[in-house]
């Protein structure tokens, strides 16, 4: 690596970015303290926590229990210190009984689990993040993206490697394009993981080329470019998951192996949100949805105190966390005048799934006007996951589903 210059402020949220080979992890590691710089100088002010090489730190001959005071002495705490701290661990890895069998027996999925809820609980001011959150199911994605949205909300600050330009866009302010070891730009998370992807899309013969137009591309949209050479690897390009359902039918049904999200719960409590489900317009409940097709977003509220001006909500969220799509009842003009404390509320939310096939996480909350400002009473976050099939062969990019049909005339070119 060389050439590398650039400072990150208290509190920011940069993305890491570039082609296999660019010097994504070892830029991490040199700012981790696990690599030294052969010349230069990394200075980090505060605590680090690094999640880097799956499982690195780890013993593989130690059991799980064994590892996370392992890792705690080594960034500094004491055993009491981690005592306090293990039921937090344990409870965010949710690897049950194995937490006492050795971590060489893990799958990729328990090793990240574990390494990232050590991570999370410890005390620290910059969390490192190197591609981790691609192991591991989509509930457990969504919780550790999460922690990471709570930490940012406290001041903390994130350095986040990925191959993904929607994960840096969504959760990082800033990037950096790195290639070939060289820091080829420096700037607003959008403009440059266009940047990024013009570099992966561009033709083998054109891909030299590019990279001489990079640097101009760069300061058109005001950013910093500094000069870098051309590498010669692989193109890497995002892949799109495509969900099927059981057998050859594409249909709606409940999946009772999809698991419960890890939900966050707060509000006055005045009222509780109870039996939140996704069901089929002839009322059958589902968990696996097709898109394209209309369902409806149920569930209860008890109220245990009067309430007045009150609004019903809901939430629709990608894996990472950002927001498809939502209302309530002041968005739609249908807010309920008093509800009296001993009176429950049944909610319906019409919905057409026009989506593109995935993973996505629900939320659920009611409000009310208290002393003239609106209090949820009760919402409940990530209270469900759903997946979203295709209802096809055929597949969809994105998150909008709008029923491509192509068509194609070949004329005769007229001549000149």
């Amino acid at each position: 690596m060389r050439n590398i210059s650039f400072q990150v402020e208290k509190g920011e949220s940069i993305g890491i970015i570039g082609r296999n080979g660019s010097g994504k992890s070892t830029l991490l590691q040199i700012l981790a303290g696990t690599l030294a710089a052969t010349s230069g100088v990394a200075k980090v002010n505060g605590k680090v926590a690094a999640l880097l090489e799956l499982g690195s730190g780890f013993n593989p001959e130690f059991t799980g229990r064994e590892n996370v005071y392992l890792n705690g002495s080594v960034l500094g705490l004491s055993r009491d210190e981690i005592e306090a701290r293990f039921t937090e661990i344990t409870d965010f890895a949710e690897i049950g009984e194995f937490i006492d069998q050795p971590v060489k027996i893990y799958s990729s999925g328990m090793f990240v689990r574990l390494a990232f809820a050590v991570q999370t609980v410890l005390p620290k001011d910059v969390l490192i993040v190197d591609e981790a959150l691609a192991v591991g199911d989509e509930a457990f994605q969504r919780k550790c993206y999460s922690a990471i949205e709570r930490f940012r909300e406290d001041g903390g600050t994130v350095l986040l490697v990925s191959h993904s330009a929607q994960t840096i866009i969504r959760h990082c302010s800033r990037c950096l394009l790195l290639s070939h070891g060289e820091l080829l730009a420096d700037g607003p998370a959008k403009p440059v993981t266009d940047l990024y992807q013009k570099l992966m899309y561009s033709p083998a013969a054109e891909f030299k080329q590019t990279m001489l137009r990079i640097g101009e591309l760069g300061l058109e949209k005001g950013l910093s470019t500094p000069n870098a050479a051309p590498e010669n690897t692989d193109e890497m390009k995002d892949t799109h998951a495509e969900e099927q359902a059981p057998g050859n039918a594409v249909t709606e049904f409940f999946d009772p192996n999809l698991p419960n999200p890890p939900e966050i719960v707060y509000g006055t409590e005045t009222a509780v949100i109870r039996d939140p489900a996704m069901f089929t317009q002839d009322g059958k409940r589902v968990n696996t949805l097709v898109c394209g097709r209309s369902y409806e977003w149920r569930y209860y509220v008890d109220f245990i105190e009067d309430a007045h001006d009150v609004s019903f909500g809901f939430m629709l969220k990608t894996v990472d966390g950002l927001m498809i799509t939502g209302s309530g009842g002041k968005a739609l003009n249908k807010t309920i005048p008093h509800i009296h404390a001993g009176q429950t509320a049944y909610v319906k939310f019409k919905l057409n799934f026009a989506i593109a096939p995935g993973t996505y996480f629900l939320n659920s909350g009611v409000s009310s006007l208290i002393n003239g400002e609106t209090i949820f009473l009760h919402r409940r976050v990530d209270v469900a996951m759903i997946r979203v099939l295709s209802p096809d062969t055929n597949i969809y990019s994105g998150f909008a589903f709008v029923q491509p049909r192509l068509q194609v005339e070949i004329k005769e070119t007229p001549s000149l």
